[in-house]
């Protein structure tokens, strides 16, 4: 009895375990998906399109720039880097790191982003940067992007 019950108390945790990478490796994937369309979706310029990834409470903070709360502030930002000549940014195909929370709930994404503007004299100027992205997993089992902070990546001398 006693050697039965061990046995489906470890046939239990290792089949929980098992599951869990299972659907961390799932969760993975759909968030590096994510990171791989994104410049395509960006590159439409289509601020409906692009809003459909971050949550409405999100917020963005950039260098030098005050903090950007909510999804009608996240869409003015959209809208107005249209008007700033030269504005490019660029996300590295690949994330460094994808990190899941242990409920899967969260997950955070550090990568790198390079935002070129025209200087005064209309020469483009690029600012390498990294980034932390914090996503939440919505009621719907959809990822959306609730924070975003990214400071200038000095390289090291």
């Amino acid at each position: 009895m006693k050697s039965s019950i061990l046995t489906l108390a470890f046939f239990v945790l290792f089949h929980t375990s098992f599951a869990q990478k299972k659907d961390t490796k799932a969760d993975e994937e759909i968030l590096l998906n994510i990171w791989r369309d994104w410049p395509k979706l960006a590159a439409t310029g289509e601020t409906d399109k692009i809003l459909t990834y971050w949550a409405d409470d999100a917020i963005i903070m950039s260098p030098g720039q005050p903090t950007i709360s909510g999804i009608k502030d996240i869409r003015n930002m959209i809208d107005g880097s249209k008007n700033i000549p030269g504005f490019k940014m660029v996300w590295d195909p690949e994330p460094i790191s994808i990190t899941l929370s242990k409920c899967r709930d969260l997950a955070y994404i550090i990568g790198k982003n390079h935002l070129t503007v025209n200087d005064p004299s209309g020469r483009p100027v690029t600012q390498d940067n990294r980034a932390l992205l914090i996503w939440k997993k919505q009621s719907d089992n959809s990822w959306k992007e609730s924070v975003v902070m990214f400071n200038t990546d000095v390289p090291l001398k």
